[in-house]
């Protein structure tokens, strides 16, 4: 896929995403020409946490059960520190990551959404990073924890904060645009 304009990316989230974590990438991604849909537990509105109350809503494109894997090229996980607690026990959720975990293809997860890659065993043996607060997650899920603002590994892409979007944006368009998303290692 060496055309982010061609590129299909899938956003999984609920209520107490962080705010920027989802729409910045969402946002600039559609600018750069990308299909980007977002899907929700019930494919209604989520409503975002913004650092520390809440946020803006965000419409849902569709019901996370209702979204095909092989429909996109990347799955774009937001963080906050409630949206990926609740989506890690999501059965829906965990279905679609573990389906682009197996298929191979590229997964984007910054903040604390690395947990829904330590819920799918999908970390070992990688190097990521991730809010610091789960850190010991991470490197118990067998992962080398480092502390970069974007860590590409494996198919795996990883930030640890808002502050690292530009860095995380970046990346997510250049491993779709460089075809670097098929050396995936498939565990």
């Amino acid at each position: 896929m060496p055309n982010i304009r061609d590129a299909r990316f899938l956003i999984l989230a609920t209520n107490g995403f962080e705010q920027s974590e989802l729409m910045t990438p969402r946002d600039e991604l559609r600018k750069a020409g990308a299909k980007v849909d977002v899907a929700t537990p019930d494919g209604k509105k989520i409503r975002g946490w913004k650092m520390t109350d809440w946020g803006e809503t965000v419409d849902a494109d569709l019901k996370i059960a209702d979204a095909k894997p092989a429909d996109y090229d990347m799955l774009v996980l937001p963080g906050g520190q409630i949206n990926p607690d609740l989506l890690r026990v999501n059965p829906d959720a965990m279905k679609i990551v573990r389906a682009f975990v197996e298929s191979g293809k590229p997964i984007a997860a910054i903040c604390h959404a690395p947990w829904l890659l330590v819920e799918a065993d999908a970390l070992r043996g990688k190097t990521a990073t991730s809010y610091k607060s789960i850190k010991t997650d991470v490197k118990n899920a067998g992962a080398n924890w480092v502390d970069q603002e974007v860590v590409f590994d494996g198919g795996i892409i990883t930030s640890r904060n808002p502050d690292d979007l530009k860095a995380f944006v970046a990346k997510i368009i250049e491993v779709i645009e460089s075809g670097k998303s098929a050396q995936r290692r498939v565990a």
